[in-house]
């Protein structure tokens, strides 16, 4: 383009092929910022489930502190240590984030966040870091120090990891040249560039606490495989035998593995047959004994190696005279729900067979099984009747009372979430309006037949279905982003009682985030 005596007309194209060059480079410097913002986005969603995750793995942890306290509350404080740590470093970089938006009129409009003046200024000056830069620095560097120093040598590889993942050395550029670690990763880059790079460092410390959280658990299960910490169980055929009856049980271990058969088991003094040891158990069969507790003693013993791995036996059992009175229980709890079958076990022990009856029970099958259904129940108790004979004859008889409730209040949903939820226009138009029962013990599935749909401003609708109907979508359509509408007067039934009437279900509160 530049050589030899040119046309007006070709100077003309000539120019017109610059302009077009440098709107593909504008075009492509947009596409980059964008793609950096996208990135920040997704960070931000991950960060936001690495924190629901690392969540669970403490309060797992808090439960296993519960049961065995002394194994697992060292963990325990090594993880609260960890995530203190974590969160400080966290928020403060949360906090700068928020400096660095917050005269922003679109946080999201990511293609003008093009200049690096904001971060320059807190960080840099005269070509010299500031003390804000500094103070970010040192936080990174105790941060470091401060997790790695809490993993000891089980946690070696961690250490070292925290150590080369928050590492604030300087850093040799494509040419050789040592360059400060500050400068090299946030001098002169572009807005929406920096702030990817800090909910980077955000996604790394999360990632961080899921590692250590992960190992001390795994690293305490592998400990527990070591025969040396499993624990002998008896488990009797029942928990408790008639004067003059036969014990039978078996013994088993705490991690039953069929590959696992024991060298020698001594249990009361005597050691047992080998037809006695199985894979995986040893069975028992002894006599019971006279009315009152028993005891049993003894010791599994396990070839590891060149050593014997001794399990020490302790259990006991009752022997109790010939019942005169019935066992009732409720498989789910000691009340029945109305609108639902509840299932129930009704036995006397050492009876083989009883009749059983109350309103709205009747057998479901197998042994002792019998579901009752009370939704025509008017009263607030229910008493079940029981009785059957003896092998001698005898009869025996027994009742028990149980309540009778309604079931627990519902609570509406969208999408299957529910309280106060957020979401675009687009994913409300087609989600569905649904209700549940959240911690009822029954696996009840509600339907949803209509339901009305209020937004600020507007008339409310009312809908038929689960659905949003057309007014609906129209009205929302009108809605301002920020904004929420309501789900009100949400109208389900049973799936399997469509005549049970439940009780009035909680509304859903949506923020529209579009």
């Amino acid at each position: 383009m530049a050589g030899g005596k040119l046309s007006a007309r070709q100077k003309m194209i000539n120019l017109m092929y610059l302009v077009f060059i440098a709107m593909l480079a504008l075009n492509m410097s947009k596409e980059v910022l964008a793609a950096f913002g996208l990135m920040n986005e997704k960070l931000v969603v991950s960060n936001q489930a690495s924190t629901e995750r690392n969540s669970a793995f403490m309060a797992g942890l808090e439960a296993k502190v519960e049961e065995q306290t002394e194994k697992y509350k060292p963990l325990k404080e090594k993880a609260d240590q960890t995530g203190k740590i974590s969160a400080e470093l966290y928020s403060y970089l949360e906090g700068i984030k928020g400096a660095l938006t917050k005269d922003l009129s679109d946080p999201t409009d990511y293609v003008t966040m093009d200049k690096p003046d904001l971060l320059d200024e807190i960080f840099f000056k005269g070509g010299k870091i500031t003390p804000q830069g500094e103070e970010f620095v040192k936080k990174i560097g105790a941060y470091r120090e401060g997790v790695a120093g809490l993993l000891d040598e089980k946690y070696k590889g961690i250490a070292t990891d925290v150590r080369t993942m928050f590492s604030t050395q300087p850093v040799a550029n494509r040419d050789g040249v040592k360059i400060d670690w500050l400068k090299y990763n946030f001098e002169g880059y572009p807005l929406v560039a920096s702030l990817t790079k800090l909910t980077q460092l955000q996604s790394d410390i999360k990632n961080t606490e899921s590692k250590v959280l992960s190992k001390m658990l795994s690293g305490q299960l592998e400990t527990e495989v070591s025969l040396s910490n499993f624990e002998a169980i008896v488990v009797a055929d029942k928990t408790a035998f008639f004067s003059g009856e036969k014990f039978k049980g078996k013994i088993v271990l705490g991690k039953k593995d069929k590959t696992l058969k024991a060298h020698k088991v001594i249990v009361n003094g005597k050691e047992l047959a080998p037809e006695s040891m199985q894979e995986g158990q040893t069975v028992l069969d002894f006599p019971a004994g006279n009315v009152g507790q028993r005891d049993i003693k003894g010791e599994f013993q396990f070839k590891e190696g060149d050593s014997i791995i001794t399990i020490p036996i302790e259990s006991s059992y009752a022997v109790i005279p010939r019942p005169n009175s019935a066992v009732i229980s409720a498989d789910k709890m000691n009340v029945v729900y109305r609108g639902v079958k509840n299932p129930m076990t009704i036995s006397i022990p050492g009876v083989p067979a009883v009749n059983a009856s109350a309103p709205g029970l009747s057998r479901a099958g197998g042994a002792g099984k019998y579901m009752m259904d009370v939704t025509t129940v008017k009263g607030r108790e229910v008493t079940i009747k029981v009785s059957g004979k003896l092998a001698n004859g005898a009869t025996v008889s027994d009742n028990k009372k149980f309540r009778v409730k309604d079931i627990p209040r519902p609570v509406g949903t969208v999408r299957g979430e529910d309280g106060s939820i957020k979401m675009p226009k687009n994913g409300l138009k087609i989600a569905s309006i649904g209700a549940i029962l959240p911690d009822f013990d029954f696996d009840i599935k509600l339907k949803v037949t209509n339901f009305k749909f209020k937004v600020e401003g507007q008339p409310t609708v009312s809908v038929s279905g689960s659905r949003l109907n057309s007014q609906a979508k129209s009205v929302l359509q009108k809605a301002k982003r920020g904004s929420s509408v309501q789900i009100i007067d949400i109208k389900a039934r049973l799936a399997t009682n469509a005549g049970y009437r439940l009780k009035k279900i909680s509304p859903v509160i949506v923020e529209l985030t579009n």
